[in-house]
């Protein structure tokens, strides 16, 4: 677990909440995974709150996330600058206002302020070996620079951390964040006199963030697979981020691969012969798994057609499409109840895991889909919010079921204040939020 330096701000006056009286034009760069966002908003006070924003999501090429800092932190700079250069009308700077970031960076750092973070090491398949020990705010603020732009970045946000941000600016109830996409992480809202690892003065609020870097997370009480061994020992970092291979949109989808190849030698399920393509690592991404996993028709047609498109394997008997379908559904609920498991771990630590009576989980309604689960109770302090990000919690609807469904088994009859609501984009626009509130400008 990693202290994080967002504490007053988030938690002001001893009132779980941001101030709410941000104003003017900030910005965010979102890095978590093999895209990266730009985000602009413009933010009006305790009235005006989210005024207007914007956003534009940029490919990182390959080659990037395995060469050097100053290759991939120009890269950004370069498409930060070229986004701020694209600023509209509705977009403008207070008087005496100088454009300042959020930096979201979804990768374990060591942070010494707000707007510092040293690298402790990367996972989602980078690895830009030159950047480990440096410090990632001052390699993208040097290539900024570089580019003859001024601007400040006012704060180093983890993505859970800009997720329970964004929440918290609408709702004081959100106590938790997770991150399931390409990579996962959580965070939670924890009473600073727990932390160990505080040597500093408290916080007048009496509490911090926790950044939990629960990807990391391993125990001899987590069951392990061949699976789980053969695609850990072939990761770039072996030995490492065992929970987030086994539930995270990246590893996914290669998941289910190594299982098919398995049966292909074994059972002869694809001919006599093992595809080639089979045999290589990641060839399955997990939307093509999610495709197939949805198929609901009765000769199971995108099961087929992913097999054929993605391996060039034809003429599959609905047999064996049945036997694929049957594998994904298995991975995918494995890793949906191992994400569960972690939400009620998290819930148990706060005290918000008992009680009784009748409730729900709530996902929120995001374009045209809503989710009610009816539930029997939590307890302890009043209601709980989870936020969730990410493109695997959002778009793969059956690992958002089985996620839930679990959640509703583990606490039984305790979840009557426990909402789990999707915060879309949540993580840069929690960060714009904490640069203005860290900002050199004071609106008046």
């Amino acid at each position: 677990m990693l202290v994080t330096f967002v504490y007053d701000v988030l938690i002001a006056s001893g009132q779980l909440g941001l101030s709410r009286n941000e104003k003017g034009l900030y910005y965010a760069v979102d890095l978590g995974g093999t895209n990266f966002r730009v985000l602009r908003t413009q933010l009006g006070g305790l009235e005006g709150r989210v005024i207007k924003q914007e956003y534009e999501e940029v490919a990182i090429p390959p080659e990037l996330m395995l060469g050097t800092s100053e290759q991939l932190f120009d890269f950004i700079a370069k498409e930060l600058v070229s986004f701020v250069a694209r600023e509209g009308e509705d977009f403008r700077l207070h008087e005496g206002q100088s454009r300042e970031i959020g930096f979201t960076f979804s990768f374990p750092c060591k942070q010494t302020a707000v707007n510092s973070g040293t690298l402790l090491q990367w996972t989602k398949g980078f690895k830009v070996n030159d950047a480990i020990g440096q410090d990632v705010v001052a390699a993208l603020q040097g290539s900024i620079e570089r580019r003859g732009y001024k601007m400040r970045i006012a704060a180093l946000v983890n993505d859970t951390v800009g997720t329970l941000a964004g929440g918290r600016y609408w709702n004081n109830d959100v106590m938790i964040a997770v991150i399931l996409g390409t990579g996962t992480n959580a965070c939670y809202v924890e009473r600073a006199e727990s932390i160990s690892k505080w040597g500093g003065e408290l916080p007048k609020s009496g509490q911090m963030v926790i950044n939990m870097e629960w990807g990391n997370f391993w125990s001899s009480h987590l069951p392990r697979t061949y699976v789980d061994e053969l695609l850990d020992n072939e990761s770039l970092n072996p030995g490492e981020y065992g929970f987030e291979k086994m539930i995270s949109g990246m590893y996914l989808g290669d998941c289910v691969r190594r299982v098919l190849v398995r049966m292909a030698q074994q059972a002869g399920i694809f001919g006599p012969h093992v595809p080639h393509k089979l045999l290589e690592a990641f060839t399955l991404q997990t939307p093509d798994m999610s495709k197939m996993h949805h198929d609901d028709s009765s000769d199971l047609k995108m099961v087929a057609e992913v097999l054929k498109t993605v391996y060039g394997i034809h003429n599959t008997t609905l047999g064996i499409r049945k036997i694929v379908l049957a594998v994904c559904d298995i991975v995918c609920q494995r890793g949906a109840r191992l994400a569960a498991a972690g939400i009620v771990g998290i819930l148990k630590k706060i005290g918000r895991d008992g009680s009784t009576a009748n409730g729900f989980i709530r996902r929120n309604d995001v374009n045209g889909i809503h989710d009610e689960l009816t539930v029997n109770s939590i307890g302890g302090s009043g209601k709980t919010v989870v936020a969730m990000d990410g493109g695997l919690y959002e778009h793969y609807s059956k690992f958002r079921n089985y996620m839930q469904q679990a959640v509703r088994e583990l606490l039984g009859d305790a979840a009557k204040n426990v909402f789990i609501e999707l915060s879309k984009d949540g993580s840069g626009i929690g960060a714009a939020i904490l640069a203005a509130s860290h900002a050199e400008y004071v609106p008046t």
